[in-house]
């Protein structure tokens, strides 16, 4: 359907449309012209016959020799002709016919003749004609009509002095020519066709090339793409202004990205030093106070409110950097099964009602930032905690393919709807269940962490739909 629907295609079907109904056209004038032609060329022989044949001494050559009845065809002497001269009283004068079976022919030339109206007599004060000049007659009437063995064209003529001469010739030759010429044009006309169609394709196929180009530039747009521009070079004059109009999208895109980038940056870097300072004094303030007291608990709840605020501060600043691919890595060489296997027994203390299934072979290992890489387990294994079912369970698996390793993080849930499962990395999204203060968290943890996966050149996805559970697969590659 996409490709019924192909503007380069309708493109290609229009020429070719175009194009075949003029050679349609073209071929059917001109075989009417070229049909007219000869039927008038052999109506221009037959009348030089009829006046020959009105002549005594050509009727006596004619009668000698026959093969004088060439009209123009002296390449193919065994075209049939048939004559027929009468006199006034209808009696036979000359007669021939070079198909004596066929005698429908001469039917055809004395019911030609009968319908062919006689000339007024001349005037008396006319002076008699010439004897080798015959008499003035009436136009000629000529006829196409068919017998069983061909088609004929016929011409009749009757004479001031009675005489009457009727002359059949065979179109048997004009019909092959013609029948000839019919396919030289079912042959050249779709090999046309399909020329146009090939020529049309390419050329709508390379005048189409700047939004070829404009469809790739905007397929690779991304946070760290912006500062692609498509140049302009020996492009057509009409998608010049297409092309820097897009360009100059980019241009306030990448600028305005930059901007909030930096206001991201900037923001946490500013918030960072109070946050720090009060979360600071809110320490030694809560270590002055009474145990147990009422400002006591007080104090403790703006603490975890700093500290919460510290966290956001923290994954803001690293979502920033990694837009900007200023994401700084300290690569070294990490264990993966060492730290997944620390991670597991995070998880036993603090969730020990969940029964926990690990398949982690040893010697996993890539170069890679530890610190990030493990925020990134602990993000997973604190989500598949926080959303875990009652009396649920949580399964890691680890396996190593010939150029990366796979960790998958499984735990028991209720099923995700379809219209949340391609938001889940969105930043800010939490789902419905997720959106009491119940669950900790702001919605920053599986973005930050799919940022920090892809800046090890790795990628964290989702797994297919499966009932009664979630998973999550991250991918890191063995070498850098």
């Amino acid at each position: 359907m996409k490709q019924l629907r192909s503007f380069q295609l309708r493109i290609a079907l229009l020429a070719a449309a175009l194009a075949g109904s003029t050679l349609v056209g073209f071929g059917a004038v001109s075989w009417f012209q070229i049909y007219n032609a000869k039927m008038s060329q052999f109506d221009t022989e037959l009348l030089n016959q009829l006046m020959r044949a009105s002549r005594p001494h050509e009727r006596e050559r004619l009668h000698r020799r026959p093969e004088l009845l060439s009209f123009g065809l002296e390449s193919n002497s065994k075209t049939p002709i048939a004559m027929l001269v009468l006199d006034g009283n209808g009696n036979t004068i000359f007669q021939f016919n070079s198909l004596p079976a066929d005698i429908q022919v001469n039917r055809l030339l004395v019911q030609r003749l009968q319908a062919t109206p006689s000339p007024p007599p001349p005037p008396r004060e006319q002076p008699n004609p010439p004897l080798d000049l015959p008499p003035r007659p009436l136009p000629p009437q000529f006829v196409t009509a068919k017998t069983a063995t061909a088609t004929w064209r016929i011409g009749a003529i009757k004479f001031p002095d009675n005489q009457q001469v009727a002359i059949a010739v065979s179109l048997q030759a004009v019909d092959q020519e013609m029948a000839t010429i019919r396919n030289i044009f079912l042959v050249s006309i779709p090999v046309s066709l399909l020329l146009v169609t090939l020529g049309a394709g390419l050329i709508s196929r390379r005048a189409l090339r700047p939004i070829s180009q404009l469809t790739d530039a905007i397929q690779q747009v991304t946070v760290k793409g912006l500062d692609q521009r498509i140049p302009i070079g020996k492009t057509d004059v009409e998608f010049v202004e297409l092309i820097q109009v897009f360009n100059q999208m980019l241009s306030r895109l990448e600028r305005s990205f930059t901007q909030a980038s930096r206001f991201s940056a900037d923001a946490a870097h500013e918030l960072k030093t109070p946050l720090t300072i009060l979360q600071g004094e809110l320490e030694r303030t809560l270590q002055q106070v009474d145990p147990g007291s009422e400002v006591q608990q007080r104090l403790s709840n703006l603490l975890d409110e700093v500290r919460r605020l510290s966290g956001i501060m923290r994954k803001l600043l690293l979502l920033s950097l990694a837009d900007a691919g200023q994401m700084s890595l300290y690569l070294v060489e990490v264990d993966m099964s060492q730290l997944l296997m620390e991670m597991v027994e995070d998880v036993e203390l603090l969730a020990p009602h969940l029964i926990v299934q690990t398949d982690i072979p040893t010697g996993l290992k890539v170069q890679g930032d530890r610190d990030l890489l493990m925020q990134v387990l602990q993000n997973l294994l604190s989500n598949a905690i926080k959303y875990n079912l009652a009396d649920g369970w949580i399964k890691i698996e680890a396996q190593k393919l010939p150029t990366n390793i796979q960790i998958t993080i499984a735990n028991a849930s209720k099923d995700i709807p379809a219209s949340d499962r391609h938001r889940l990395f969105d930043r800010f999204y939490r789902g419905d269940p997720a959106r009491n203060r119940q669950v900790e968290g702001i919605g920053l943890g599986l973005s930050l962490a799919r940022e920090i996966a892809r800046a090890h050149r790795g990628d964290l996805t989702l797994n297919a739909i499966s009932d009664g559970q979630t998973a999550f697969t991250l991918t890191l590659p063995i070498q850098r």
